[in-house]
């Protein structure tokens, strides 16, 4: 007789743009919902400011998984990674059991602006070190060209390099965020379940 597998559960958000209140529910949603990890997929803190946000969660106990946003640099990214002893999954990846994370901070416009050959190929070199695990969530700041949420700002347009990533190296998931208005918008791009998950966060069972 198997024994039943403990689901992998992740509470994800992002976009706080410094709001320390809505870490902080969230930081106690984390820990009511005893979540394995927490990923926080950038426009986290103002530059000027960048106490608050993370210390809540860590505070918890819990493993994190951040990235830059298009508000906050690289070099910002890492320096949070290392006084908070957490993961900047920036062009990284991660492995859970059979579950493999990978991921590109930054956006195609902003203090981390990149291209969108660089957005690609800073996905393929995380996913090139998790491609042979069974379950695989690719976790972005920016969100994807060709799609509704995509369709919810006029100024905000998503990424044609993450759209090529998704149709070649289809995860299972991708987090995004970046355009608020499209903040809880859940969609399939092929076979990829595709979350927008803003600063009200979400919780994914895997």
């Amino acid at each position: 007789m198997s024994k039943h597998k403990k689901q992998f559960k992740l509470l994800a958000a992002g976009d706080f743009h410094g709001d320390k209140l809505a870490a902080k529910k969230l930081a106690d949603l984390a820990e009511k919902e005893n979540v394995d990890l927490v990923v926080l997929n950038g426009d986290l803190v103002e530059e000027e400011d960048t106490s608050g946000i993370i210390g809540p969660f860590v505070a918890k106990n819990k493993k994190v998984i951040i990235l830059p946003g298009n508000h906050e640099t690289i070099a910002t990214a890492d320096f949070l990674a290392e006084l908070y002893n957490i993961t900047n999954l920036h062009g990284y990846y991660m492995k859970f059991g059979d579950i493999g994370f990978f991921g590109c901070g930054g956006a195609n416009v902003g203090l981390s602006q990149l291209t969108e050959q660089e957005i690609y190929e800073t996905l393929k070199k995380g996913f090139e070190k998790i491609k042979d695990l069974p379950k695989k969530v690719m976790i972005t700041h920016v969100h994807p060209a060709d799609t509704k949420m995509e369709m919810f700002s006029k100024f905000v347009k998503g990424s044609k390099g993450l759209k090529r990533a998704i149709d070649k190296f289809k995860p299972d998931i991708l987090i995004c965020g970046h355009v608020h208005e499209a903040e809880g918008i859940e969609e399939l791009v092929g076979k990829t379940r595709v979350l927008n998950v803003g600063k009200n966060g979400k919780i994914i069972n895997l």
